[in-house]
């Protein structure tokens, strides 16, 4: 019995130890399937060039704010901006975002969530109030939201603009001019986003292959507003040389319209910002404009390091023109922060050169399928009054110091129109 007992004993053990190898295997793999390495040569990002002078921007003096550039990184975390860094510029480089003085950090949760939508934390930095994941600028209960946009339009006579690289009816550009109850209501939200009377939007419409099936209908949406735009008094371009000879008081730039899967028939992030930039600067009573760089968040949710890297360069690129618009027009305050962070990217490793690094993701199931994630997330300030976004902020502080920089009295819950429903 006592025999037979070890043997018992000794064929247990070999089970148990096998299965912990097998277990150690399957760790090893996942790890493997979730590590990735990028290289400078390799994703090619030799159209990017760091500032040359790394030292921040001066300080501006006290005086009173014409015009607001927030630029919003979607799904740029802390990591997204460190590895751009080390990639684009070297780990003792500087992005253009890092020279600008001021530095913050910013929290991102939602009315009913600790990890936020993008259509939610959109709607905090435009309205200056938390509502429900999926919902756009307006409360949990359905109440209309006015937008940081919408009151320097109505109240200050400001020209406004919105600047982006994915659909116009996207969640992001969408919280500043629409109100619906949900982000997929993208024809009327479409129709709102006209109703604006924007002086400036310029989007692309880019598909995925095979799109899905909101791509598809935000596609529908856009196509809708290049048809309706030029009686609405817009004038419209679709195509990236059409970009320079828009000057009207109002424009439309669509871009991939007729060409989706091919990016080199759209301008980049930084053409639509100066073009941007040029067309609002004319008016006299200034200008509030918001860019996105959405693409960053499309690539994280995807576990592309190579092109996430990729598209926080761009965006950076657009930084440096709002940049060096504020640097000579030193009435513009320039406000760089994310959404959310996207992927939880985290740098496990690389070359101290600079021209290599490791990007480590959390385990998914399938491609596409990474999340946000709730940590907090960068803020970078240049211009007047930009030591007010030092510190740390929540996401729906921002829109309420803007309107306090403007000399808007009220902007939580301006009566608006109420929204139709779709």
């Amino acid at each position: 019995m006592q025999f037979r007992s070890r043997r018992t004993f000794g064929a247990v053990s070999v089970v148990v130890g096998l299965i912990f190898l097998l277990l150690v295997g399957v760790a090893v793999a996942q790890y493997a399937q979730t590590t990735q390495p990028v290289t400078h040569v390799a994703a090619d990002f030799d159209f990017y060039r760091p500032p040359a002078d790394q030292t921040p921007l001066p300080m501006i003096e006290q005086i009173n704010v014409k015009n607001i550039i927030l630029m919003i990184g979607d799904g740029m975390g802390p990591a997204q901006v460190t590895a751009a860094r080390i990639l684009g510029a070297g780990p003792d480089g500087r992005l253009h975002m890092d020279r600008l003085p001021v530095t913050g950090a910013m929290t991102t949760h939602s009315a009913n969530a600790l990890v936020t939508c993008s259509a939610a934390a959109a709607t905090a930095l435009a309205t200056g109030q938390k509502t429900n994941n999926g919902m756009l600028s307006l409360l949990p209960d359905g109440t209309p939201l006015r937008t940081i946009l919408e009151a320097a339009r109505d109240e200050k006579n400001m020209a406004t603009g919105l600047v982006t690289v994915c659909t116009p009816a996207h969640a992001t550009p969408a919280a500043f001019a629409a109100h619906v109850s949900s982000r997929g209501h993208h024809a009327e939200i479409a129709k709102q986003i006209l109703d604006a009377r924007l002086n400036v939007l310029f989007a692309s419409i880019g598909l995925a292959e095979p799109p899905t099936e909101g791509e598809v209908s935000e596609r529908r949406a856009a196509l809708w507003l290049a048809e309706n735009a030029p009686s609405d008094g817009c004038q419209l371009a679709t195509r990236r040389q059409q970009l320079a000879a828009l000057n009207a008081d109002r424009v439309v730039g669509l871009f991939r319209l007729e060409e989706p899967q091919f990016r080199d028939v759209e301008p980049t992030l930084a053409e639509m910002t100066q073009k941007a930039i040029q067309l609002l600067a004319r008016d006299p009573d200034g200008f509030f404009l918001m860019v996105e760089g959405s693409q960053i968040d499309w690539a994280c949710h995807a576990g592309d390091g190579p092109d996430a890297v990729r598209q926080t360069l761009l965006f950076d690129q657009a930084v440096q023109v709002a940049a060096d618009f504020a640097l000579t027009h030193q009435d513009t305050l320039v406000v760089v922060t994310a959404d959310h962070e996207t992927g939880g990217m985290v740098i496990a490793g690389g070359d101290r050169s600079g021209q290599s690094l490791t990007l480590k993701w959390p385990d998914k199931p399938a491609v596409g399928s990474l999340s946000h994630s709730g940590v907090t997330v960068p803020i970078y300030a240049f211009g007047p009054e930009a030591i007010r976004f030092t510190g740390l902020h929540d996401n729906a502080d921002l829109p309420r110091l803007f309107a306090s920089l403007l000399d808007i009295d009220q902007l939580q819950r301006a009566p608006v129109a109420q929204p139709a429903t779709p």
